[in-house]
């Protein structure tokens, strides 16, 4: 199956399987358990700045599609068609991220669909920096998801991000010393995405002058 005519595209690798962090392990268990649930549910997950909330929920519609399920992915960040949050109860996964920056129209149709999908067998996943009680959202949003299960995702330590972005080399078959992971933590940022993109650069600045990742490289692009 494929998303549900959305534009925003998938990371093919934001998979549940490689979703790390030990405290993260029981949210996994409980996805698993919905996917052998036939009713609706709603789940609230927040977490600080590249804790995983979008590797999660883009996992979770990868995991769905697997089972050939209906799946949708929402960045409430990007674009999105008018109207349409609302009329998504028919869905089997319903992933929408970075609820916070919804418009008081998305935060009403989200709350109309939390409402809907009582009465269907609709997953609904979403997420947040921070709990419903600390959200600027509608009152009664807020309240309803207050009531749905709530996770938050652990701060990722030195080591896992390291992890990730050994991975992601891993995948152009790149390896880089872990000093240069160390050097980047220390002088450039601790900050997940900002890191993943570092790589990125340096790996194609690394392409076009035919040398390794070094800290003179991470220097001069950097």
């Amino acid at each position: 199956m494929k998303q549900l005519g959305l534009p925003v595209l998938l990371n093919a690798k934001m998979r549940l399987h490689n979703f790390i962090g030990d405290k993260n392990a029981q949210i996994l268990t409980f996805i698993d358990t919905l996917f052998a649930n036939s009713n609706s549910s709603a789940v609230m997950v927040s977490g600080d700045k590249s804790s995983g909330k979008t590797h999660l929920l883009q996992g979770c519609t990868f995991a769905a599609m697997d089972k050939q399920l209906n799946a949708v992915y929402i960045d409430i960040k990007e674009e999105c068609p008018e109207g349409l949050i609302a009329q998504l109860s028919e869905v089997d996964w319903v992933c929408i991220d970075n609820i916070e920056d919804a418009s008081d129209t998305q935060q009403q149709e989200l709350f109309d669909l939390y409402n809907q999908i009582k009465h269907t067998q609709t997953k609904l996943i979403v997420s947040a920096q921070n709990l419903p009680s600390e959200l600027d959202l509608l009152k009664d949003l807020k309240t309803r998801l207050s009531l749905a299960v709530n996770f938050t995702l652990e701060n990722l330590s030195d080591e896992q991000k390291t992890t990730i972005l050994q991975n992601k080399m891993a995948d152009k078959n790149i390896h880089i010393d872990d000093k240069i992971y160390a050097y980047l933590f220390k002088h450039y940022s601790r900050d997940l995405s900002e890191l993943l993109s570092a790589i990125e650069q340096l790996d194609e600045a690394s392409l076009q002058k035919k040398t390794g990742i070094t800290v003179p490289l991470i220097k001069q692009v950097l």
